[in-house]
């Protein structure tokens, strides 16, 4: 049986070599299927102006961090990411944004020390993918968070359609609506939505938590 960090870098090493296509296409084609990412930052409970520090965990080609910085002005976003395919991308859409800085790892505290120190933390279609960590992840998270802090959540849900969820799953996306009950475990809901898309063929979440 691999360790967990065995577990971790096997995991990551699966994205790395995902995206190094993907990357290419990613904003091109994910618009029409990655609902809800602009909603999510809206949700947030923070005012225009107000200081506050949000990591991004799988930040991508760097499309929600660009629109936090449009929304929060004075907000210090983090985003990390495993693919440096993905994070090159983010480095040329936020290159003019001097309260951004992008990590190349996984999400370890190995790598830092943020225990109840963040304001808030955003998975954005990253949870789905993170098979099996995903679970220790949402911990993670709780642990970082300083209290009264904020985890944000937009993910794929479920579908009832199984020819579907098998296409996604080779595509390295787990949807059997697993992520909503952990995150209700952890965190007190301030808002959570479950809504449909093409139809009903899947259902994706939009989900806001505080720790307490």
């Amino acid at each position: 049986m691999m360790s967990n960090t065995g577990e971790n870098q096997a995991q990551a090493e699966k994205i790395k070599g995902y995206y190094r296509f993907q990357s290419g296409i990613y904003d091109l084609t994910r618009w029409s299927f990655l609902f809800g990412r602009s909603a999510i930052l809206k949700a947030l409970p923070f005012a225009y102006e107000e200081p506050f520090h949000l990591l991004e965990v799988g930040c991508g080609t760097g499309r929600n961090l660009a629109l936090a910085a449009k929304l929060f002005p004075e907000a210090k976003l983090t985003g990390m990411d495993v693919s440096a395919d993905m994070l090159a991308l983010a480095s040329k859409r936020t290159k003019h944004q001097k309260r951004t800085i992008l990590l190349e790892q996984p999400y370890e505290s190995q790598y830092y020390s943020w225990t109840n120190k963040l304001d808030v933390i955003l998975f954005s279609y990253s949870l789905t993918m993170i098979n099996p960590q995903w679970r220790s992840l949402i911990a993670q998270a709780y642990k970082d968070l300083r209290p009264g802090g904020i985890i944000a959540v937009v993910d794929f849900h479920d579908s009832q359609v199984p020819a579907f969820k098998n296409h996604m799953a080779n595509h390295h996306v787990r949807m059997d609506g697993h992520l909503l009950p952990e995150l209700e475990a952890h965190f007190y809901s301030e808002y959570q939505e479950v809504k449909t898309a093409y139809r009903g063929l899947w259902q994706y979440v939009l989900y806001v938590g505080r720790k307490v």
